[in-house]
Order: C-alpha cells, then sequence, then structure tokens
C-alpha cells in the first residue's frame, strides 16, 4: 500500500508517519522508485503500537524508542520484550531524601515479592514504586505490614494470571507488546473504578439508612 492508504487505514496523519520514519520508529517502506516506497501489514501493525504506546502509554519518544528496539530485537526472549514495556509505562521515582527510610523500605519491598514467591528482577522499577508506596503509607499512620498488603497482592496476582494469559505470545511481536499496554494501562483504570464503585456499595451496606436504623428497611 501507498503511504496515503496506510495513512488511512491508520488513521494516522501522513506528515506523522514521515515523523516515524525519520525516528526510525516506524522501518522504511520498500522503494519502488526514487520518491515512492510501499507499505505492508508489518508497518500497520506499528503504528498500532506507536498510536497505543502514545495515547493510552504517554510515552515520550525516547521510551517509545527503548520498546520499539526490544520488540525489532528477534533476539531477545518475550519475556524481555515485554518487560521493556512494562518498565517503560511506570513513573520514574525519585529515592527518598531519609535515605535510611528508603533502603528500609526499598529492602522490604523486595522482601514482600519474595515472600509472595514472585519471580521478580531486582532492579524492577516498580519495587521502587512500591518502596515508595510502603513509606508514605508508614507516615500517614496506614497498615503497611505484609499482611496488610496480602488481600492486594493476591487480587494483583489473580489479575496477572487473567491478563497475560490473553497476550498473543505466538503472535507478532507489536501486537503482543500493543496487548499488553492497552490491557495495563486501561484495565488497570478500570479496575481503579469497580474498586471505588465496590467501596461505595459496602460503605451503603455498613452504614446506610437501614443499616442505621437497626438494620430494618420499609
Amino acid at each position: 500500500m501507498r503511504i496515503s492508504e496506510l495513512s488511512a487505514r491508520s488513521q494516522v496523519p501522513i506528515p506523522t508517519i514521515k515523523y516515524y520514519l525519520r525516528e526510525g520508529l516506524l522501518p522504511q517502506g520498500e522503494q519502488t522508485s526514487a520518491t515512492r516506497a510501499v507499505y505492508g501489514e508489518d508497518h500497520l501493525r506499528r503504528l498500532r503500537l506507536i498510536r497505543a504506546l502514545i495515547e493510552v502509554g504517554r510515552l515520550p519518544v525516547a521510551a517509545i524508542r527503548k520498546v520499539v528496539d526490544a520488540v525489532q530485537d528477534e533476539d531477545l526472549p518475550v519475556h524481555d520484550m515485554l518487560g521493556t514495556a512494562h518498565y517503560a509505562l511506570g513513573p520514574e521515582v525519585e529515592p527518598d531524601p531519609d535515605e535510611a527510610a528508603w533502603r528500609d523500605a526499598a529492602d522490604r519491598a523486595r522482601a514482600l515479592a519474595g515472600d509472595l514467591g514472585w519471580a521478580i528482577n531486582p532492579n524492577a522499577p516498580a519495587l521502587d514504586e512500591l518502596a515508595q508506596s510502603l513509606l508514605t503509607l508508614e507516615r500517614l499512620g496506614m497498615a503497611a505490614d505484609p499482611e496488610a498488603l496480602r488481600p492486594y497482592a493476591r487480587a494483583a496476582h489473580e489479575l496477572a494470571e487473567h491478563e497475560l494469559a490473553g497476550v498473543p505470545f505466538e503472535g507478532p511481536r507489536d501486537a503482543a507488546v500493543e496487548h499488553l499496554v492497552i490491557g495495563t494501562v486501561l484495565y488497570g483504570r478500570l479496575f481503579d473504578v469497580l474498586r471505588r464503585l465496590a467501596q461505595e456499595s459496602e460503605s451503603s451496606r455498613l452504614l446506610g439508612p437501614s443499616r442505621a436504623a437497626g438494620g430494618h428497611s420499609e
């Protein structure tokens, strides 16, 4: 297909496609003349991936390039390729100014992952996110011990099993990363919405008018 058809099918403007080509995010098309190239389904898949990384993942070009490089490296195992995308999705975490407290929280974050039996890269950025959350909870007087966190861990593990079962590992590498990014971000938001709705329902059950009246409803 010509670039005009690629643009129409992907809904990505031609100038944007040309920018992705210049940046190396999109492979060059097959040259049919000095001024014309044709593109295939692989280019369409790559554009879908880039759109997912930009529109859903909200990633900058530098982070997208890392993910695309991982996708293009056929020697890189799929697990590591998906990990590159996962790591790119998380926020950058600055160590806490209180170095002793930060080290303690980081140690406990890694210990918690180990106690759960999770196979986690010790340098995974999400461990620093977990450490930061533990530290913040403690400073606010909220429970941050392993038992308090276990229900969240169980729910997270169950969701991870469900979500990863739907990733097309055997298909095109672009499609696997696209599925992971969209699922991680959008289903993450969906889970947060459902949890807030469930909290409202539980609050109503515990504290609603019928409960305040002794549990009898008219």
